[in-house]
């Protein structure tokens, strides 16, 4: 009896000690692996076995650790395929249609995350005749508190039509342009993660290396689920407080609908605005949010409409107790037609009950959206509405922006070893409140990136922000976006780098421009000129020089590509101001001469600074270079930054 389980229980063993062949989850069918670089494969194996690793006419060995992984690296080979790949061990992994090529990482948040289908020319795009050298791999969100060997599964997807739809916009016509100059296979690695911070993307070791980011690292829990637990210790007794007196687990919320007052005791959150910063940091879960409207008799009769703005990120909508209506997606503008009856003189009631899944939550967007449309006018809802928390949804690990480097390490640590053709990148709205310390940050990611890629020179194209906000609430004077602008020119200093103007292309009432044709191919044209492959700079005109000449100032540039001009001819010269001793902007009058630009002002009478499309929404700027680029904001003073002394963590 005892030697029969011995036996038995030692043929278990021999079992589990046999571990799958596989390959590390970035590796997949149909996927792009770099050209002309050296290849790196890993993955898993059962420990101490050699495996065999054949691809394009070659073979290579492996022996795979104590640990139960393996690496190789096989030598570089030129732009084909497809190609098999085959790993043989205890078993066998093979994967096929591989092609080499060049491969890109995307990084950021929303809008390089931004998907294809979502843009102005996404149906058309979707549908239309495809290459199939081009592949897409969509990274799966994680964060993790620790670096993490593998992402999450996720398939390598051709460029088909109707499978396109998903690729990053931004993304896809990059590729699209500089496939067509190349002529060779080009993979999409999307890692963006939308609302995400710079701090999130830096290396762990490279937090630590900073004074304002290494704290909160350090005190990050051990692990992703004591990270979890930690969250709703914290999280839990804010909601108790905030909602004093008001039970949160065993409540019957049947009536919260309800047209009548049952909710003296709630308290209150302003709309629009999420709830966030408002007493509720870190709350996933449903909220209900409620308003009374008094209604005067003509504005009760007939029909109505009910404008919500936006909600983060679904609703169910009551009003007067009947339901009617409720969507999902955060980004969707709200409004709900209502019958006529509906309404009633005196009071009325309408109930939101809010679903957020993650990030911000709530109802927010521009305070003109948030409106109840009647038939004797238009009645504000923009104020104070009652709330409550109905449940709470705890997330059982770190998302994104909990801390520094959890984005890195869930997304951009498990890619460590990939040989890859260069970054692009599209962020910086979430640091608009730390502007200036965005410059010395941003570099010092590059920076990182290139080590944690063993690559000094990778190539490195980002976007600067396109234009948000009203026209009316511009001023050059002092604004987060303008000066974020400014800080990610001045990664310019690195190598290898190249930026590409969104300004002209942006949206004053939509933080996502749905326009990434254009994005993409100022990003194509950077890298192109990087490669060798386009001879004049992408940069758009530069500044080069500047002097106050009397009454005058003027402004000098280079890499005008044949001269300034106007976006479109015979138009004004819009997006210059000028400053005396007094830093007063004002609007400037400007004159095009060649490769200078001439301000003037009747109120400055001695101009000693000149800023250029330093608004928050410089859609109004207008002056391109011969090719058609941007000139990019500018300053010739080094006043202080309204965003000087913002830091991470204070």
């Amino acid at each position: 009896m005892k030697k029969t389980s011995l036996s038995l229980l030692l043929s278990l063993l021999a079992v589990t000690a046999h571990a799958e062949v596989r390959l590390a989850e970035v590796f997949g069918d149909h996927m792009v692996l770099q050209r002309d670089r050296p290849l790196r494969l890993w993955g898993q194996a059962t420990p101490g076995k050699t495996l065999t690793v054949e691809f394009a006419g070659r073979q290579a060995t492996a022996r795979v650790g104590a640990d139960g992984r393996w690496r190789v690296q096989m030598a570089p080979l030129p732009a084909g395929g497809p190609h098999r790949l085959i790993v043989t061990g205890d078993g066998t992994a093979t994967l096929g249609d591989v092609l080499i090529g060049d491969v890109w990482l995307l990084g950021g948040q929303s809008n390089m995350e931004w998907p294809l289908a979502q843009t102005d020319t996404g149906p058309q795009e979707v549908a239309s005749p495809q290459n199939q050298q081009l592949r897409h791999l969509r990274v799966p969100l994680r964060a993790s508190v620790r670096p993490e060997a593998e992402i999450a599964p996720a398939p390598w997807v051709v460029a088909e039509p109707g499978s396109v739809g998903a690729f990053s916009a931004v993304g896809y016509h990059f590729a699209r342009q500089i496939q067509a100059v190349q002529g060779v296979p080009i993979g999409l690695i999307n890692t963006a993660w939308g609302g995400s911070m710079l701090e999130t993307w830096m290396s762990r070791d490279a937090a630590l290396r900073d004074p304002d980011l290494a704290p909160a690292v350090r005190a990050l829990p051990a692990d992703n689920a004591a990270f979890g637990q930690a969250l709703a210790q914290r999280v839990l007794p804010r909601i108790v407080a905030w909602q004093k007196g008001l039970p949160l687990e065993g409540v019957d919320t049947s009536g919260w609908s309800a047209a009548s007052d049952i909710d003296a005791d709630w308290p209150t959150l302003k709309a629009p605005g999420n709830w966030e910063g408002q007493g509720l940091p870190d709350v996933d879960g449903v909220v209900w949010m409620r308003k009374r409207v008094e209604l005067s008799a003509a504005q009760a009769a007939g029909a109505a409409e009910l404008h919500l703005a936006k909600v983060d990120d679904c609703d169910e909508v009551w009003v007067n107790g009947r339901k009617v209506g409720g969507q999902c997606g955060w980004e969707a503008p709200r409004h709900y037609a209502l019958p006529a009856g509906l309404l009633r003189e005196g009071g009325n009631w309408i109930a939101v009950r809010v679903t957020d899944t993650g990030g911000g939550g709530g109802i927010y967007g521009e305070a003109a959206d948030l409106r109840l449309d009647t038939a004797a006018g238009t009645v504000s809802l923009v104020g104070a509405w009652k709330a409550r928390v109905e449940k709470v949804q705890m997330a059982s690990g770190p998302v994104a922006n909990n801390a520094p480097a959890l984005g890195h390490n869930g997304l951009i640590a498990p890619l460590q070893g990939l040989s890859v053709r260069g970054v692009l990148w599209y962020q910086g709205e979430e640091n608009s409140g730390r502007a200036a310390a965005y410059a010395e940050g941003f570099k010092r990611l590059i920076q990182d990136w290139r080590a944690e890629f063993a690559d000094p020179n990778l190539p490195f194209f980002f976007v600067q922000l396109a234009s948000w906000f009203p026209l009316a609430d511009n001023r050059p004077d002092g604004n987060g976006w303008a000066e974020l602008r400014a800080s990610q020119a001045a990664a310019l200093a690195l190598p290898h780098t190249g930026m590409a103007t969104a300004i002209d292309v942006g949206d004053a009432v939509d933080i996502h421009p749905r326009n990434k044709r254009t994005v993409g191919q100022r990003l194509a044209a950077l890298a192109m000129h990087e490669l060798g492959l386009r001879a004049a700079p992408a940069t758009g005109p530069r500044l080069v020089g500047h002097a106050a000449k009397g009454g005058e100032f003027e402004l000098r540039f280079d890499t005008t590509v044949g001269g300034l001009r106007t976006a479109r001819a015979n138009e004004a010269v819009r997006g210059f101001y000028l400053a005396g001793a007094d830093r007063r902007w004002v609007p400037a009058q400007a004159r095009l001469d060649g490769d200078r630009i001439v301000l003037s002002s009747p109120a400055v009478a001695a101009p000693v600074a000149a800023r250029y499309a330093w608004v928050n929404n410089a859609s109004e700027a207008n002056v391109v270079g011969g090719d058609g680029l941007p000139l990019t904001p500018l300053r010739t003073d080094d006043w202080p930054l309204e965003s000087a002394g913002r830091r991470y963590g204070r």
